[in-house]
């Protein structure tokens, strides 16, 4: 059975957590789903974990659409979410023309960061769910800071949250805030909150897949946990297989017709 926004506010309601992750490919996307992972992102994050950019603020609508339809081909039961790309939602016109190119590479809903009110609210008329997202927002910060240290942004966070909720967004990213302000943004709304360096007092989780494999290394951010070293055995592979090839070990005869 396909999970539905509905199927995560359920789990919140019950008190299980939500584990999601971002996923940019087919073969990924296949294997988080086969985990049971519920939530795959096609994040904005693939601009510097996938295609080498110094951050997310380069990627274009077209890099969104080509990963997104690749994900969409592993036909996944998890709910698949585009991130809307920088400048793809400044208006309401541009967020349902945009979401609907989304909906037609096989997203199941899209996610756009900030108070975005009115552009959310035109979204879910138009029968496209939408994934909030408040804190830090990568797309327009300045720098990567903790939010919520001061009683002023604690209560633009609240602000926020409540607005969005009541614009109708199904769920919650709240990326590096301060964890006891993430808990009690989690306790003041009805959706779930999906944290990211935003503590275990949120609804769920997200990691960036590349970070918790460890295959992204340029750096590491704190809330990243790493649950596998690839980069390490995948060089190992590259530099095996160039000694082989130059040895003329590869290929040998049971590689060859």
């Amino acid at each position: 059975m396909k999970i539905t926004p509905q199927m995560l506010q359920e789990m919140k309601r019950r008190g299980e957590k939500i584990a999601t992750l971002t996923g940019y490919d087919f073969f990924t996307a296949k294997l988080i789903d086969e985990a049971g992972i519920p939530l795959i992102l096609v994040g904005d994050s693939l601009g510097m974990v996938v295609l080498g950019y110094e951050s997310t603020q380069s990627v274009t609508m077209e890099d969104m659409l080509h990963h997104v339809r690749a994900v969409a081909r592993a036909k996944t039961r998890a709910l698949v979410v585009a991130d809307m790309p920088v400048r793809t939602y400044d208006t309401v016109a541009e967020a349902l023309r945009n979401a609907a190119r989304f909906r037609e590479a096989g997203a199941d809903a899209v996610k756009l960061e900030g108070a975005v009110v009115e552009q959310v609210r035109a979204l879910v008329a138009a029968g496209m769910p939408v994934l909030g997202h408040i804190g830090l927002l990568p797309q327009s910060a300045a720098g990567y800071k903790v939010r919520g240290r001061t009683a002023l942004e604690v209560e633009q966070l609240l602000r926020d949250a409540k607005a969005l909720e009541a614009a109708g967004v199904f769920a919650l990213v709240v990326e590096c805030v301060v964890a006891d302000v993430a808990k009690q943004i989690t306790a003041s709304v009805s959706m779930p909150t999906i944290g990211i360096g935003a503590g275990p007092g949120c609804d769920g989780q997200v990691l960036v897949s590349n970070d918790m494999l460890g295959q992204f290394t340029r750096f590491s951010p704190k809330h990243v946990k790493r649950y596998a070293e690839l980069a390490g055995p995948m060089r190992e592979a590259f530099v095996e297989y160039k000694r082989e090839v130059g040895s003329g070990k590869f290929p040998g005869p049971e590689q060859s017709f």
